[in-house]
């Protein structure tokens, strides 16, 4: 399979932070764990990381910006890195082998390449914008299953809703008995990737950063899947919201969530 240089300098930067992610993560016990808000944290692993890939790709192209999950916006952003050096923190910090890496490419506010790294299981999940999504050295497609009770829905914290926590659960219950299995993983990387892999026929989530979705917003769509928000005009990455599927189920996902399809499929 033929890759791009930016597609390698993102393999390698990846691949660099990878390391010192397991070599933390086996010893798990001896972190520096500090408290970053009510539900997230961030440990010295994640710092670590980060630093790595900025110094990676800053060397090989300084004229890229960078959005970045713990040192946020520099630079240019009309070309630019987006960044995840930890996806799954709490489950890295329990010592629970499901964690990714992100790394996407956004030009003109377009995502055109991106990495997901699962380092425990050695996944490289990459794509390129017109050239399909791969794990490793091979192609992935979305499913092609569409009853629903075949289907597994990965989920997160569910869409964001203004009314009550009842309407939210409300949704998510719809799907739930409705499909034939659920998972919550604790990976939004992971589990956009599942979807393209052909894992999981669907995966939603709300309260998502742009560092979360931009890679597997591309892979899903590389793949031959859907993505949209919910909220009609907006991109996912300006809403935070994601509902991800394989295409065949989309326009019945979307009705279990009480969302109205997107033709535009952004």
């Amino acid at each position: 399979m033929a890759r791009s240089p930016l597609m390698h300098l993102m393999i390698k930067a990846a691949d660099k932070a990878a390391r010192g992610l397991r070599r933390d993560f086996n010893e798990i016990e001896h972190l520096q764990v500090s408290r970053k808000g009510a539900k997230d944290f961030v440990t010295n692993a994640d710092l670590t990381a980060e630093q790595v890939i900025k110094e990676e790709l800053k060397a090989a192209r300084p004229d890229f910006g960078f959005l970045m999950e713990e040192s946020g916006a520099s630079g240019p952003v009309e070309k630019r890195w987006i960044v995840d050096p930890l996806d799954g923190t709490t489950n890295f910090i329990h010592g629970i082998p499901h964690f990714a890496i992100n790394i996407a490419i956004e030009v003109v506010g377009q995502i055109v390449a991106c990495v997901t790294y699962d380092p425990i299981k050695e996944e490289m999940f990459t794509s390129e914008k017109g050239r399909g999504a791969f794990l490793n050295d091979r192609r992935i497609r979305v499913s092609e299953r569409e009853r629903l009770e075949e289907c597994v829905i990965g989920f997160g914290k569910g869409l964001r809703d203004s009314r009550s926590m009842e309407h939210v659960m409300g949704r998510l219950g719809n799907v739930t008995q409705s499909v034939g299995a659920t998972r919550r993983m604790g990976s939004a990387a992971l589990d956009m990737a599942y979807v393209a892999a052909g894992r999981y026929e669907g995966f939603f989530e709300g309260g998502l950063k742009s560092w979360d979705l931009a890679a597997g917003t591309l892979l899903v769509k590389e793949a031959g899947g859907s993505v949209q928000t919910r909220e009609p005009g907006k991109t996912v990455l300006e809403t935070g919201e994601v509902i991800a599927s394989n295409s065949r189920i989309h326009n019945t996902l979307c009705s279990l969530l009480r969302v109205k399809v997107n033709t535009s499929l952004n």
